[in-house]
């Protein structure tokens, strides 16, 4: 309040040399006693007794309308002259009830479906004698052979096999049927041994029939799909549980589009998406089956994440997209024009037309805003009233100083004195 009376006091004085404000300030605007007094629409603290122009702005003066705010509940109200009006452009607009759409553009990266990733490892330890599979990219078929691994215990669980098959086949002719269960409880769990390490049943039916021992044997691949990392080597020594390969089925894929924090309350699971790839001039239709409960901490965005079916493999992990997300349309909101609000960071702020060139500032609560350029009133306008929709910065400086000039001119505290401020 100290600062704002110096500057005015300042300017004043430039104005006038003689030190005396120009016009009559001992009264604010709009409490003039008697007689006319005449104002500038852009500068209220002129206050004079004649017309003529502003001596700041050179803007004609126009005669108050004495009483029109004579009471403290239109203090904040402004009143603006039908020239001045024409001048500034001021443009309304009414708040009625519309249909609320929007659609969202963004970008998204194509990336692997995580239950369609499967790791390969070995359950015990040996050296791969042979690598079928050897490289980044390859496809590969469910059952197809991975890698032939020789492993000194595997030998030793075929000689197991081998015992087991041949004590059961003597047993069998014993007649003594007790000997007989206790032989084939000894063959089964000799196969479940080599299960257990993932070869295959035709491997272990080959060995029974066989009745030799394999130097090394055989993983096949649990699925379909391609290889998406390869961490093993021909020759090498791997321990019991290293992860060898990475299968990925890519017959479907997952894309990641950005949604910004403003756009959050547009989106939801279930909505369709039309994604366009650089390559392919159609778009691919897909699905948001997902939305994370989180946002990334970097971009500051919310993952969607849309299903995409992909059948002719195409597509490709890390592709990037761009994304149209069709929201659905908000019915029957009451909302005025964005162009309308004036944001001043801890609130929001428009211009009620009151009629006959006055003028209300007055705090709103803002929803969703779409894309034809509608804002949502939550709270703070009804239906049918009209909001400023151009030059209201002009009136929002003006509304700023009269009250500026409203607290200046009330009686101050008796320890503020003008002493105090130097």
């Amino acid at each position: 309040m100290k600062i704002l009376l110096l500057l005015l006091m300042l300017s004043c004085s430039l104005l006038c040399p003689s030190g005396t404000l120009p016009g009559d300030l001992s009264a604010p605007p709009g409490f003039a006693a008697e007689g006319d007094k005449y104002t500038c629409g852009m500068h209220p603290m002129i206050v004079v007794n004649e017309p003529g122009f502003c001596p700041i702005c050179q803007m004609e003066l126009t005669p108050m309308n004495a009483g029109a705010t004579n009471s403290s509940a239109n203090t904040r109200t402004i009143h603006v002259d039908h020239v001045t009006m024409q001048r500034m452009g001021i443009r309304t607009a009414p708040a009625e009830y519309r249909t609320l759409t929007r659609q969202i553009q963004t970008v998204g990266l194509v990336s692997y479906q995580e239950p369609a990733q499967q790791a390969i490892s070995c359950k015990i330890s040996g050296w791969v004698e042979e690598l079928y599979i050897n490289e980044n990219g390859q496809k590969v078929s469910e059952g197809d052979p991975l890698l032939a691994l020789y492993s000194p215990d595997l030998v030793a669980a075929q000689e197991e096999l081998l015992l087991a098959v041949k004590n059961r086949q003597q047993m069998a002719k014993s007649g003594f049927q007790n000997v007989l269960e206790d032989a084939e409880r000894l063959h089964r769990a000799a196969r479940e041994r080599l299960q257990f390490w993932d070869i295959s049943e035709q491997q272990i039916s080959r060995l029974e029939h066989g009745g030799s021992v394999e130097k090394t044997l055989t993983l096949h691949a649990p699925t379909s799909g391609i290889v998406s990392r390869k961490m093993v080597r021909e020759g090498e020594f791997i321990p019991a549980g290293k992860e060898l390969l990475e299968i990925s089925n890519i017959s479907r894929l997952w894309l990641y589009a950005d949604i910004y924090e403003y756009e959050i309350p547009w989106v939801r699971k279930g909505l369709q998406t039309e994604v366009r790839f650089p390559f392919s001039s159609e778009p691919v239709r897909g699905r948001i089956d997902l939305i994370y409960p989180y946002l990334e901490a970097k971009t500051r965005t919310l993952k969607a994440r849309i299903d995409l079916k992909n059948p002719g493999l195409e597509l490709k992990p890390d592709m990037y997209a761009d994304v149209t997300i069709i929201t659905d349309p908000n019915h029957q909101v009451l909302s005025i024009p964005t162009e309308a609000v004036l944001y001043t960071g801890k609130k929001e702020t428009v211009f009620i037309a009151l009629g006959e060139g006055h003028f209300e500032p007055r705090t709103v609560k803002i929803g969703l805003t779409d894309e034809s350029g509608y804002a949502e009133i939550l709270d703070g306008i009804k239906a049918g009233e009209r909001v400023v929709t151009s030059a209201q910065f002009m009136l929002d400086s003006e509304s700023k100083l009269r009250e500026a000039i409203q607290k200046m001119l009330e009686p101050q505290p008796e320890e503020e004195s003008l002493e105090d401020l130097f």
